[in-house]
């Protein structure tokens, strides 16, 4: 549709968002003929404006043809009608209708010069002071103020709901930021990144060698580095990251000279840390390199506090009783260690029993009156855990009471630490996995001492999202007490998801499309039939299969893009399960389309978006903030009108998103592997057809199928499964944790107070 340009007068505003400025707006044309409906982010449009908006139509099933406004180039008023409505709206505290009128009719065109520069004639008129006229004055300069400003930061490639966020936070103090460092700017405001501070940068003509820009650079590097699951850059790879992400050329030998003060001046200010460790120089930001320093002294302060023999042989029995079970040997072991241990961490694959060991800690604990609490990474994982316990277990995040950033940067902290640590003797986690090193940190700070903690995962699976690869380096160190489950019980070996997810860690192929089991596999080339097949599976066969809903069956692919990837088979997905209806909203936005009925996921962590839960009838359960990356949902609501989308989350969570915030949702019909961690599905569906190396992993299958409860069905080429379980690579992470504890336990050895050096000894 081709755009097309309107000029004329804000007659009425029907709706306006001040959070992110969307306004629906009739706009009444200077060729006399009937106003327009007109929608679009127009932050603090007020009535009796001159515009020239530009756009296309658009039919609205509800509210009829509107133009969807792209650009609108504003301008005060210039008719006499116009002045009026303009301050008869309301912008200025003070000026209502009546007074606009009185105001106007004394001078007439010269009405905006009266208030800005000449306040005092305003008190010529009945009813305005002297001091109510230098009020009124006051409040003209801050919107004139307001409205230069959003349009400087509008000329500069920022968006106008970030232009907004910005002249909240610095007022009239951004032009002077935008001209000399916006690279501030990706500090302190969520929403502006590097890329972004960079271009607005590079436009106000800062060089390209600033020192302000290499900073920020070497920054974005670190924290682009840890999104990839580093601790640290080595220096070396740092500064060939940093070339390319300012297109510096590698002949610039004076590039690394001003790259290698701006890390010494960052260190000094203790931004960053550089060390070299085992012959290489590290660099991590410095939140990174405390949260390791500290994780490796508390676990191994805390796993000293070894306690007496609580399990005897007769506690155990007793236990067993009590739960009805019968405990394996390597059960018994793991819950004898439990009770003596400072710190312990019991991994095992599924069907080995992990949460029948729980339960027992469990039962025991209790016995001897400790106060327990129980938390996983995730919403899901922690309601499963809930399920499996019959106990009450949170999220980590609300485990420690997380208290979102008030200053818009997105970044809070921990209600519990040190100085308010959790009331529990024992805490238990389960899917540590997924645990990365700055929750691990944040966890720690609030265990008092003399707390046993106990991490339940499986160590075979992919690491966590974050960075860090918390629970291998602790296993791998050997210095805190371990115990592995490796028998399978007769109830597990029944079924075939759990013998080959065994047979898959062990570098074995599995056993296929055994009758009446759980485990299939269809052959299926070339790409378009794999495709087809996936859709078939999901929409028709596996529903009535298993008796569920399509929304129960999870695809899960290794890629993003490619033909098999998320991105392709959501479209053909949401096309099949939930097609374009009269009856559904939806809402397109950056090449995706919502819709009302669709299956999506968080994709990153958003500690300031609100949710509550709610009962049947509607009243508040339970109120908080933070949702987090692979928090999964279905859309229930989009308002057009009022840019609005609901989520209701799986943990049963009511989130309302803006439309500016649909950049951390996405479909999920399919998702990668990577997102399915502490995740459980009833059924899930993996296509299996060529792909990197890199990504077409033994760890990533092992994964994938640890994810079905109750059927695995993988579609395409058994040679590539194969290739796969051949595949033991595991893509390299930057930690330094093994090696701290194994420095720290070495500078303790032999000293009376083993732990008490300072977290700069490591």
């Amino acid at each position: 549709m081709d755009k097309i340009e309107l000029e004329g007068i804000v007659e009425n505003i029907i709706y306006q968002n001040s959070d992110n400025g969307y306004t629906v707006f009739s706009l009444s044309l200077d060729d006399g003929e009937d106003s327009v409906t007109c929608v679009g982010n127009i932050p603090n449009l007020t009535e009796g404006e001159s515009v020239q908006a530009s756009g296309v139509y658009h039919q609205h099933p509800v509210y009829g043809l509107q133009l969807n406004v792209s650009e609108c180039k504003r301008g005060m008023p210039t008719s006499l009608k116009g002045i009026e409505k303009y301050l008869g709206s309301g912008v200025i505290k003070g000026i209502g209708e009546k007074l606009a009128k009185r105001i106007v009719a004394r001078f007439g065109n010269e009405t905006f010069e009266v208030l800005e520069e000449y306040p005092e004639k305003l008190a010529a008129i009945k009813g305005i002071s002297i001091e109510k006229a230098m009020s009124i004055s006051a409040l003209a300069h801050e919107q004139a103020q307001q409205r230069q400003a959003i349009i400087f930061m509008q000329s500069h490639g920022i968006s106008t709901v970030s232009a907004i966020k910005l002249h909240n936070k610095y007022k009239e103090g951004i032009f002077d930021i935008i001209k000399t460092n916006p690279y501030l700017l990706a500090d302190e405001v969520t929403g502006i990144g590097f890329k972004t501070a960079d271009a607005i940068a590079l436009k106000a003509g800062i060089e390209r060698n600033s020192p302000f820009r290499i900073r920020a650079g070497i920054k974005y590097a670190l924290w682009e580095a840890s999104n990839h699951g580093h601790v640290y850059l080595p220096k070396e790879s740092l500064i060939n990251v940093a070339r390319e992400l300012m297109g510096i050329s590698y002949d610039d030998t004076a590039f690394v000279e001003l790259l290698n003060y701006a890390l010494m001046e960052m260190q000094i200010e203790r931004l960053i840390t550089q060390e070299d460790i085992e012959k290489e120089q590290r660099v991590y930001l410095s939140v990174f390199h405390r949260a390791e320093a500290y994780v490796a002294k508390k676990l191994l302060e805390l796993s000293n506090n070894e306690s007496p023999a609580l399990s005897r042989e007769h506690d155990l029995d007793w236990a067993e009783m009590i739960n009805g079970i019968s405990l394996a040997e390597e059960q018994r072991i793991a819950v004898k260690e439990a009770m003596e241990s400072g710190v312990l961490i019991i991994t095992g694959g599924p069907g080995t029993g992990k949460t029948t060991v729980i339960n027992t800690i469990i039962t025991l604990m209790k016995q001897e009156g400790y106060d327990i609490e129980l938390a996983a990474p995730t919403g899901r994982a922690a309601k499963r855990m809930t399920e499996a316990t019959g106990m009450e277990a949170k999220t980590i995040h609300r485990l420690l009471g997380y208290a979102p950033s008030m200053e818009g940067t997105g970044k809070g902290d921990f209600e519990k630490d040190e100085s308010d640590p959790l009331e529990a003797d024992v805490i238990i986690i389960d899917e540590s996995s997924m645990i990365d090193i700055l929750l691990m940190y944040g966890l720690l700070k609030a265990v008092p001492p003399g707390s046993r903690v106990i991490l339940v995962g499986d160590v075979d699976q992919l690491p966590s999202v974050g960075p860090g690869n918390v629970l291998k380096d602790l296993i791998n160190s050997g210095l805190l007490k371990v115990v592995r489950l490796t028998e399978i019980f007769r109830q597990a070996r029944e079924s075939s998801i759990v013998m080959n997810a065994h047979r898959i860690n062990q570098g074995q192929r599995p056993v296929l499309n055994e009758k009446n089991k759980d485990f299939f596999f269809v052959k299926k080339t070339p790409l378009d039939k794999v495709a087809e097949a996936v859709l078939e599976l999901v929409s028709i066969r596996l529903p009535k299969y298993i008796s569920c809903s399509s929304l129960d069956i999870q695809v899960m692919t290794p890629m993003r893009k490619s033909p098999l990837g998320v991105v392709e088979l959501n479209k053909a997905l949401q096309s099949r399960l939930n097609p374009p209806s009269p009856k559904k909203c939806e809402k397109e936005f950056r090449f995706q389309i919502f819709r009302e009925g669709d299956k999506v996921m968080q994709i990153k962590n958003n500690y300031n978006l609100a949710w509550k839960t709610v009962d049947k009838r509607g009243a508040l359960l339970d109120e908080g903030q933070g949702v987090y990356n692979g928090d999964s949902g279905v859309i229930r609501k989009i308002d057009n009108t009022a840019e609005t989308l609901l989520v209701n989350f799986d943990d049963d969570r009511i989130v309302q998103y803006e439309f500016n915030q649909l950049e951390e949702l996405e479909l999920s019909y399919a998702i990668t592997i990577h997102k399915s961690q502490g995740s459980e599905y009833k059924a899930v569906v993996i296509p299996v057809y060529s792909g990197p190396p890199m990504l077409m992993t033994k760890n990533l299958l092992y994964t994938a199928v640890t994810r079905a409860r109750e059927l695995v069905v993988m579609v395409g080429v058994p040679e590539t499964m194969y290739k796969m379980i051949e595949n033991d690579r595991e893509v390299k992470r930057y930690t330094s944790l093994h090696h701290r504890l194994t420095k720290l336990a070495a500078l303790h050895v032999g000293t009376e107070s083993p732990m008490s050096l300072d977290v700069t000894d490591i």
